[in-house]
């Protein structure tokens, strides 16, 4: 003999947790494609995290993650070094903040550098 548990208040049984085929859900949010002169973005030096590796951090993007691997892939290629880019955040390796403030803002992006 099998209970079923106390529903709790204000709980939706029916509620997915994992859906592997099917249509999206329509609640999901859209992710914005902003222009690049309607972007503020962040550019700082950060070693926290890295094992004492420097890293420069680009945050503030409003982009398609299509759209961010290419602005990363041009970025990481004007300053000769690796990078990533995930969650909305470049990270360029090495030191590089005035270059990527210089170049972002020669692509139309408000760039300002900052931290130490």
């Amino acid at each position: 003999m099998t209970s079923t548990p106390p529903m709790a208040k204000g709980k939706d049984r029916n509620r997915n947790v994992y859906r592997e085929f099917g249509k999206p859900d329509p609640m999901a949010r859209a992710v914005p494609d902003r222009a690049p002169n309607q972007q503020t973005l962040k550019v700082q030096v950060s070693r926290k995290g890295r094992g004492g590796k420097t890293v420069t951090v680009i945050s503030g993007f409003q982009h398609k993650p299509d759209t961010l691997n290419t602005l990363a892939k041009q970025l990481k290629a004007q300053c000769g070094t690796g990078g990533t880019a995930k969650d909305n955040v470049i990270e360029i390796q090495g030191d590089h903040a005035q270059t990527l403030v210089e170049l972002l803002v020669a692509k139309g992006y408000q760039a300002k550098r900052s931290g130490g």
